[in-house]
């Protein structure tokens, strides 16, 4: 079996134990293992980091499966990668969408069946894009399954910590996306209480993920009477392992090493210099610390809103200026320097320059610098005349006083000058669906168009086609610039080559219209950064960039992705 790539991160066990590749191997041909994994996570681990009491090893045998199995008449699955405790997770390929997917899978008589298909259900409900989607959930011939998002250009924080710890902007953009998904989390019931290094994950385009939202708890049977507080703990050991490369507790787990034993929980700028300061005490706020933190430290943070209230007094982290490298010297060449073809001068040996030819003495060369000097005469001569002759026709034409103009006259006569433009201001923005069931899409991201952050988006829903799965003409973003301007172009930058139209309101509209059709359509363009230049003047306050085509993603599906949006006079 193919080695494990690290990428695809996101059927894999992101508890801490074993990854099940190897042990796959081991199985025999009808997929049983020889030899039964335990979960290699000690209590002692769980009680450091607080994860409470788990229910008892389900005793239900797991279910034969194997590679090229397929659940439903779709999902084909194509490796094991984890093998626990009565369930298994594979990686797998959703035939009907032709994309990769991964699936767990249990027997339907399993002790923690209803409850895994309850949690898969109530995050598939929840549909924040901070998460990994879960795509299905199903029983069926004695097995339940749930079938989630596959992501084969994510990193796990696992990963990504195994080579050092994390810049402090890479720190600070991890730790306050983290907080924002599970405080949206938590305010529709739902919480993780498996969240560690394995869970998170970063995109290629630098957006922090999240998965196994009530799953992987429910998978183990862990419960939590006080889950807000868990899982800021476990944001806070997410933050501390990204600023130090240690996990804050005396045991090894995730592939860190724990904290010296004896010592207690120490900040994390007294294990690691130039850890940053707010950082390191934000961490602090958020860990377990028996109720008290440092004399130094605010009062802790016991949920991920506080966290996220915390995160919000803090001055924002810049990324760091990038570093150029001098380009090296000029080095002429052996041919630019009229050596080529010669014999190269050895080492410390003088350098003998040819001697110049001498001027020309002979007749033949006197008598070409006597033709040269007179050509040189002639041509002086020709040239004063011709100079002489353009000054006494102008000197004609200035008394003619019928054909004399005015300096005011020329001036008038100068073209325009053309005004710069000028960069505007958006005030707001707002997603726009009219045709969709909800009328909205995304809302909860749709600031990022115009938040000048590198590497953020809006991004539309998936769909199965480039056309919306014809459910609907397109979405799109509108745009509030305060008041009626003069629009001279608006540039929209997209992750993929994206289909945009740029419509407007009329200009005397002083509310935002609530109808597609009071939007006319001004012009259009297609790529990944596009500039949208109207064909005669343009005035309005609210603009709308109408999204008409999608690019295909790597996981298989089709959705927008708006990085950025300038409007310029």
């Amino acid at each position: 079996m193919a080695e494990r790539s690290t990428a695809a991160v996101d059927v894999a066990d992101n508890s801490g134990d074993e990854p099940l590749t190897a042990q796959a191997d081991q199985s025999t041909a009808d997929g049983e293992a020889q030899n039964r994994e335990r979960d290699t996570e000690s209590s002692a681990s769980e009680e450091a980091q607080g994860n409470g009491g788990t229910e008892s090893s389900s005793k239900a045998k797991p279910p034969e499966l194997h590679s090229g199995h397929k659940l439903a008449r779709r999902y084909r699955l194509e490796e094991c990668v984890t093998r626990l405790d009565g369930f298994s997770s594979w990686r797998a390929v959703d035939e009907k969408l032709r994309r990769a997917v991964g699936v767990h899978v249990l027997p339907a008589d399993h002790a923690r069946a209803r409850s895994v298909l309850a949690a898969a259900r109530s995050s598939a409900l929840l549909g924040d894009p901070r998460f990994v989607q879960v795509l299905d959930a199903v029983e069926e011939n004695d097995l339940v399954y749930v079938v989630h998002e596959w992501l084969p250009d994510a990193t796990e924080l696992t990963a990504l910590l195994a080579s050092g710890p994390l810049e402090p902007h890479d720190a600070y953009q991890m730790v306050n996306q983290v907080s924002h998904a599970m405080a949206a989390a938590h305010r529709e019931g739902l919480s993780h209480l498996r969240l560690n290094p394995s869970a998170v994950l970063r995109s290629a385009a630098g957006q922090w993920r999240i998965r196994g939202l009530a799953v992987n708890a429910a998978l183990r049977g862990i419960s939590s009477d006080t889950p807000q507080r868990k899982d800021t703990e476990a944001i806070g050991a997410l933050l501390y392992s990204a600023l130090t490369q240690r996990w804050p507790y005396e045991n090894d787990a995730h592939g860190l090493s724990g904290l010296p034993k004896g010592v207690g929980l120490i900040a994390p700028d007294q294990v690691r210099a130039g850890v940053h300061r707010g950082l390191s005490e934000l961490a602090m706020r958020a860990l377990a610390n028996d109720g008290a933190t440092a004399s130094r430290h605010e009062s802790p943070c016991t949920t991920p809103e506080e966290l996220v209230r915390a995160i919000g007094e803090m001055p924002r982290i810049r990324p760091p200026e990038p570093v150029f490298t001098a380009p090296p010297d000029y080095q002429r060449t052996t041919y630019q320097q009229g050596t080529y073809g010669r014999q190269a001068q050895r080492p410390g040996t003088p350098q003998h320059l040819p001697t110049p030819p001498p001027p020309l003495q002979s007749r033949a060369g006197k008598a070409l610098k006597w033709a040269v000097s007179a050509l040189l005469i002639a041509a002086l001569g020709l040239g004063s005349w011709q100079l002489a002759d353009t000054l006494l026709e102008q000197g004609g034409k200035s008394g003619d006083t019928d054909q004399t103009q005015t300096p005011d006259e020329n001036d008038n006569d100068k073209a325009p000058t053309k005004k710069p433009s000028k960069p505007i201001a958006i005030q707001g923005a707002k997603d726009f669906d009219p045709f969709g069931p909800d009328r909205s899409e995304k809302p909860a991201d749709v600031y990022k168009v115009h938040d000048s952050t590198p590497r953020t988006y809006w991004q539309t829903d998936h769909y199965a086609s480039t056309d919306f799965g014809r459910l609907k003409p397109g979405v799109g973003v509108v745009l509030d610039l305060g008041k009626v301007q003069e629009v001279g172009k608006v540039t929209v930058s997209f992750v993929g080559d994206t289909s945009v139209e740029l419509r407007a309101a009329s200009g005397d509209s002083r509310t935002e219209p609530a109808s597609f059709d009071s939007y006319a359509k001004v012009t259009e363009g297609s790529g990944t950064t596009v500039t949208l230049k109207p064909g005669e003047t343009l005035k309005a306050r609210y603009l709308l960039v109408w999204l008409t085509e999608l690019p295909l993603t790597n996981a298989g599906n089709y959705r927008g992705r708006v990085m950025d949006i300038k409007v310029t006079s």
